[in-house]
């Protein structure tokens, strides 16, 4: 993300944040309006609108995202799936609209869209860690989506082939079960069709004959018109039977236009002659098919008593069945194709359950491989957050992933036998994942709901960030209050995790901690300014140098004007200047050649 205006948000009234690649700050007083900026990603994410946000006085609260990517990427595919176009220098500007009434609007690419396609965009671009997101890493679904992101294709690819299988699995299982317990209505409606086949098939329709029949009845019934008509053109073309020269007909009066245009001494009269020529042969072609026409044109009462009768024949189905006869013949078609799933007979049945046997046997197997990934992985996962936990002043603390087979009872249509044991087949797999945390050493292993409390869920949430960096593709990542209920050591150690993780994603982070803050390759920080009518007024700006010190200082403890508060300001930023360098960065805080590369692939990804 390259830049976040936003206008009439909270005590926001106008302000533009410039977002670099890299570890991004957000500090300021309390009350100043920083979470301003985590509600306005929130928005542009396609979060739900709040006219309670909206800026006391104003008509809407505004925010506008500019978000660089690339043709190939899956956000530039969201954004041309809704018709949303690029600006110039090919980055997608998105904006969320929110009047003081409550309603909302978003735009993407300058045109309007749904909220739905930012939230499809954000999936892809942005990821807001908060305490909601907190909450939701509680959920079993969400841990599971946890571990299996980080085993990659050891669980990925065998999950895909398991939900194929599966899928055509919970079809057999749903057919064999409707024929079983439907079996005499299935009868009676496959009566019905074979009645319906039957009578179709007695009188043998072909494509189009209604439309056939309706011409041919009309020739028949008018025989003696039609052969006045074609005899008068005939004689009009050829002349008179009995060769009357004052009636020569057309051929008659060409050919003699052709003989004096053939004699002509004036070229230009000549060159006239091979056109008349060719109207010539036309009108003969005319001539003829108008006599093989009369030889045909007889009149034929038996013929059309037996196209009036076929008429009948065909309009009883056309009734029944359809409003004409291809109609009829789709109807029969897809009769047949009904009846072939209908079939309750013993052999059908066997032959479905034959099916259905077969397709579990492949879906277990499918979920032992999806198994015993997720075991191997948890078993990594677990070690490398224990590890992060360890430098976040959890030392004690030790994260287990848990991998169990999800329960199942006699009711279940997708209980399946997996290794000897009936288990539930849901749609991700046979298994139950639980993120669980062993407190200290002695202390039993509980749900990190339980097991956790808020600042130390905010630590086990980053170290899985930090350990799942590599294995998540959307670029930016921003953290609200991940510092909470923390200070001292494990401080410092949330930003030097914080700027590793900045070497592979752009994070943003909004704090009030200066030891985070101190770790900061751009620092930001929402100032509140004087009221305007009894209304707080905010703005955000860029601090470096000396003014980001004095951030610092008063972040610390209001020392901002002492010499003591710079001093221990200065002590922050060079400890963690010395971190950045000995983990590979540059003290100015500019990616090495290592992050630029890995950058590189994932804009290209």
């Amino acid at each position: 993300m390259a830049e976040m205006r936003i206008q009439g948000l909270g005590v926001i009234d106008d302000a533009t944040l410039e977002l670099h690649p890299g570890l991004t700050v957000v500090t300021g007083e309390t009350g100043a309006g920083k979470t301003m900026v985590v509600t306005g990603l929130h928005l542009l994410g396609g979060g739900r609108a709040d006219a309670s946000r909206v800026r006391s006085g104003a008509p809407r609260a505004v925010v506008e995202g500019r978000f660089e990517t690339t043709p190939e990427s899956p956000a530039a595919k969201v954004a041309r799936d809704a018709g949303a176009e690029p600006d110039e220098d090919g980055s997608l500007i998105a904006v969320r609209n929110v009047n003081a009434d409550g309603r909302s609007r978003a735009h993407l690419g300058g045109r309007s869209v749904p909220n739905a396609v930012l939230s499809e965009l954000a999936e892809q671009v942005l990821a807001v860690h908060g305490q909601n997101d907190q909450l939701r890493l509680l959920r079993g679904g969400e841990q599971r989506a946890v571990l299996d992101r980080f085993a990659g294709d050891s669980v990925l690819r065998p999950l895909a082939d398991y939900q194929r299988t599966r899928s055509e699995w919970a079809e057999a299982v749903r057919e064999i079960t409707e024929r079983t317990q439907r079996s005499r209505e299935l009868a009676r409606e496959a009566d019905l069709l074979r009645h319906g086949l039957s009578e179709i098939d007695a009188v043998a329709p072909e494509p189009g004959e209604d439309t056939a029949l309706v011409d041919e009845a009309r020739r028949l019934a008018d025989v003696d018109q039609l052969r006045e008509i074609a005899t008068g053109a005939q004689i009009a073309l050829s002349g008179a039977v009995d060769g009357d020269p004052d009636a020569p007909g057309a051929m008659g009066l060409i050919g003699d236009a052709r003989r004096r245009l053939g004699g002509a001494e004036d070229p230009v009269l000549r060159e006239m002659e091979p056109r008349v020529a060719e109207a010539a042969a036309v009108l003969a072609d005319v001539g003829t098919e108008l006599g093989g026409y009369l030889d045909r044109l007889d009149a034929d009462p038996a013929r059309l008593e037996q196209v009036l009768a076929r008429q009948a024949e065909l309009k009883q189905l056309t009734k029944k069945y359809a409003a004409d006869i291809d109609g009829v013949l789709d109807w029969a078609e897809d009769a047949r194709q009904r009846l072939s799933g209908m079939d309750t007979s013993d052999e059908a049945l066997a032959a479905l359950a034959a099916r259905r046997d077969e397709l579990a046997a492949e879906v277990a197997e499918h979920a032992q491989i999806v198994s015993a990934g997720r075991a191997e992985a948890a078993v990594r996962l677990a070690g490398a957050v224990t590890a992060e936990l360890a430098g976040l002043a959890m030392s004690q603390a030790r994260l287990e992933v848990v991998v169990r087979p999800r329960e199942t009872d006699d009711s279940d249509t997708s209980a399946l036998t997996v290794d000897g044991r009936t288990v539930h087949a849901g749609p991700d797999g046979v298994d139950e994942v639980e993120l669980q945390l062993v407190a200290h050493s002695g202390a039993p292993a509980l749900p990190i709901h339980k097991g956790a409390s808020g600042g130390e869920l905010s630590r086990v949430m980053l170290g899985l960030e930090v350990v799942l960096a590599d294995a998540d593709t959307v670029p930016t990542l921003v953290f609200d209050e991940v510092d909470a209920g923390v200070g001292g050591r494990a401080a410092v150690e949330i930003g030097r995790r914080l700027a590793r993780l900045a070497r592979t994603h752009q994070v943003i982070v909004v704090t009030h901690l200066p030891q985070v803050a101190a770790y900061a390759d751009r620092h930001l920080v929402v100032d509140k300014g004087a009221s305007d009518g009894g209304l707080t007024r905010s703005d955000v700006r860029t601090v470096a140098d000396e003014e980001r010190v004095a951030e610092l200082a008063r972040m610390l403890a209001g020392l901002d004007s002492t010499e003591t508060g710079r001093a221990h300001a200065e002590e922050l930023l060079a400890t963690a200047s010395s971190h950045k360098s000995r983990d590979g960065w540059t003290e100015n805080g500019e990616k090495s050649g290592r992050r630029a590369k890995r950058t590189a692939a994932r804009s290209r990804r």
